[in-house]
């Protein structure tokens, strides 16, 4: 992680730690280091955003530094992070951009950048851009006459995106009743148009954003509106989607939450039955709960285990070549579909299974049992000195040594904030609060709490 990219882009609230002229001067380098690519000098970049309403702002930042650069803009306007690195990937790009800060409140926002594979852009591309953002490189050239950069209205390949998912369904969905939580943001109209073509009853909540409602107490990260609808309006299944919709959770027939672990659980048992789960295994990461490995073991699946992230889950299966990873908030990749956790294909992908099993979601999930989990954020000084302190060390070394094989402890820092998470999985809940608060309470205690 560099200075202002971390796991999953550069993210902050909007014009305090991330500005408007971090973008401008962002769609600045993008459009000369592509640009460079090109006999005529011209790159060409697809521009994708979130309903925020900083998200605008950013959009005319970044189309100003690319055009400035040379470089050919094309909007596809409110639109999801998959949708981007589809077209990135699909038609003839360098580089595709998504304005969103994902599930993060309105006032804040991010820039995700992508690469002409569809997958998160290089490292070695992002230290450039952050070197430039340090004014640690000389100014780049300004285009001149014709060679200025021109904007495009791409809204085109948003429609060919949404074709595309509707090519994914192998079932009609004739007959069931869905439910979809599209969390104020990117897929409030996507989703509803897809369920709608492929013969659901669709039932929406929270596609009215307004710039500043986006994931408030709505989506994947306030799943209980979507519970409340399915048990109200007798649904066979809800999907409840993040800001930019690259994550989806699900809720069953009976309100209850079906978590991403239970969906690779479910689709990793689909997959294995008909001969499609390569080297018998999947992605998972570190923060999966106890009880996916546990069914994992039971029906013979065997998995890797990755750092939290899912750009970490799409390196591990692009370099064995798995078709199924993600983690338990939603981020499910399919890597043959494609190339970034998708919240709608994942959706699509979940019908599938109960409409080839015929079978219920609640059934589908019900072999997976959950472990209880505690999981709590302690703002810090120094995200690598109060993991690395002794004392802390000692602290989660007796927590996992009593924990043993019935748990485990997991202490981690954000990617993205301040803040050390500390994770506990056991029997009980008193027992995850017990060690979980053990490590908070030496952490505080050796200084490093804010």
């Amino acid at each position: 992680m560099g200075k202002y990219f971390g796991t999953d882009g550069f993210r902050g609230e909007a014009n305090v730690t991330l500005t408007v002229e971090h973008a401008y001067k962002a769609g600045r380098f993008l459009g000369w280091y592509y640009g460079r690519e090109h006999e005529n000098g011209k790159a060409k970049v697809v521009i994708g955003k979130d309903t925020r309403r900083s998200s605008y702002m950013f959009e005319y930042a970044l189309v100003a530094g690319l055009t400035a650069s040379g470089a050919d803009a094309c909007l596809l306007h409110v639109t999801t992070t998959p949708s981007v690195s589809y077209v990135a990937r699909t038609e003839d790009f360098d580089c595709g951009i998504m304005i969103s800060a994902s599930h993060n409140p309105f006032y804040d926002n991010g820039i995700k950048l992508i690469n002409d594979k569809g997958e998160k852009m290089r490292e070695d591309v992002i230290d450039e851009i952050e070197k430039y953002l340090d004014g640690e490189m000389q100014e780049l050239p300004f285009a001149t006459r014709e060679q200025i950069g021109c904007t495009v209205d791409y809204a085109a390949g948003r429609n060919r995106y949404m074709g595309y998912l509707m090519s994914l369904a192998i079932y009609s969905f004739k007959g069931m009743r869905v439910g979809l939580d599209a969390a104020n943001g990117s897929a409030w109209t996507l989703a509803k148009s897809i369920f709608d073509a492929l013969g659901a009853k669709t039932y929406v909540i929270n596609a009215q954003p307004d710039g500043t409602n986006i994931n408030l107490n709505c989506g994947s990260t306030h799943i209980e509106g979507l519970k409340e609808l399915v048990k109200r309006e007798h649904l066979d299944v809800g999907f409840a989607f993040d800001g930019d919709a690259d994550r989806c959770l699900c809720v069953d027939e009976n309100g209850e939450l079906v978590t991403g672990d239970h969906i690779l659980y479910l689709y990793g048992c689909y997959m294995k039955e008909r001969g499609k789960l390569v080297d018998n295994k999947l992605v998972t990461t570190v923060m999966s709960n106890f009880g996916l490995y546990k069914a994992l073991d039971a029906v013979g699946i065997e998995y890797e285990k990755t750092a939290v992230g899912d750009k970490y889950v799409y390196e591990c299966m692009s370099q064995h070549g798995y078709r199924l990873g993600g983690e338990q908030s939603g981020h499910i990749i399919f890597s043959k579909y494609a190339t970034t956790g998708d919240g709608i294909i994942t959706a699509l992908k979940v019908m599938e299974v109960m409409l080839a099993k015929k079978k219920s979601l609640s059934q589908l999930a019900a072999p997976m049992t959950v472990y209880p989990q505690v999981l709590k954020n302690i703002r810090v000084t120094d995200k690598t000195e109060a993991q690395n302190d002794p004392a802390v060390r000692e602290a989660v070394e007796k927590a996992a040594e009593a924990l043993g094989s019935n748990g485990r402890i997991l202490v981690r820092e954000s990617g993205t904030e301040p803040v050390v998470r500390v994770m506990v999985e056991a029997d009980t809940q008193e027992t995850c609060e017990k060690y979980v608060d053990s490590v908070i309470e030496v952490i505080k205690e050796k200084g490093y709490a804010i």
